[in-house]
């Protein structure tokens, strides 16, 4: 029951009192994409590595003997391949 309904001359009106307002904050959080770059950078190198490479030579030569000329050749021997293994990693 309210006054006005009881007693209308016995209350008279009044002005409203106003309340500062309640804030409620909401958050809202939405995903934003932020590119993040990673370079790379490839560096092909060149490493110089002795290997051995063997060669064998001969020769021949002409030699009197008791005033006869003996002839002969001069050659060259072929040079001999030396194979290296390659480890696997």
């Amino acid at each position: 029951m309210s006054c006005e309904n009881i007693c209308p001359s016995v209350c008279p009106p009044v002005s409203p009192i106003i309340c500062e307002p309640i804030i409620i904050v909401k958050d809202h959080f939405v995903p934003q994409i932020v590119p993040v770059i990673h370079p790379i950078k490839v560096v092909d190198k060149v490493h110089c590595v002795p290997v051995q490479h063997h060669v064998w030579t001969y020769s021949r030569e002409n030699e009197e003997v008791g005033g006869v000329t003996v002839s002969g050749k001069s050659s060259k021997k072929r040079s001999a391949r030396v194979s290296r293994a390659r480890h696997k990693k």
